[in-house]
């Protein structure tokens, strides 16, 4: 090995692992109630692209969780943790949409990201789907399977 190739794998366990202290320190302070201080933590590891943050900070901004409650910013951050597949997040953001929070109500969407969930083993978003499914039109279900397979393509 190189001693650059040396060099940047070590780098790479010194960030994944200040990353992984990070993660844990905000979820103790989340489930210890002390929200401030989990935002704080879980901030620039969403900012980072860390798919739990950006889902965790989602949910903060959703219940005004130490920080202000603000649906749209909840739902951009659960839409950026969402497009990395993180299901938590596919079935947060579908939520917003099937309520019309933050985003335009739209249940096409709603039903997109429960299954993209679901897929992912997420249950709740397994029967969230199957339910809504009774309340749409054949429109609403075609452009949803449409949706998913492309966003399928689009993120393989």
């Amino acid at each position: 090995m190189h001693k650059c190739q040396i060099l940047t794998a070590v780098m790479l366990v010194i960030v994944s692992s200040v990353a992984q202290a990070g993660i844990d320190e905000a979820r103790s302070a989340y489930r210890n109630g002390d929200f401030e201080t989990a935002f704080n933590e879980y901030g620039p590891l969403a900012e980072q692209g860390n798919a739990e943050a950006q889902h965790h900070i989602g949910l903060m901004y959703e219940e005004g969780l130490g920080t202000s409650q603000d649906y749209a910013e909840a739902a951009k951050w659960f839409r950026k943790a969402a497009d990395q597949g993180y299901p938590n997040a596919q079935y947060s953001l579908a939520l917003m949409y099937s309520r019309g929070m933050g985003v335009s109500e739209d249940h096409a969407l709603a039903h997109m990201w429960w299954t993209l969930a679901a897929e992912k083993g997420h249950e709740r978003a397994a029967a969230q789907r199957d339910s809504s499914e009774k309340y749409m039109t054949a429109t609403q279900l075609e452009k949803s399977k449409s949706l998913a397979s492309e966003w399928r393509a689009a993120h393989p």
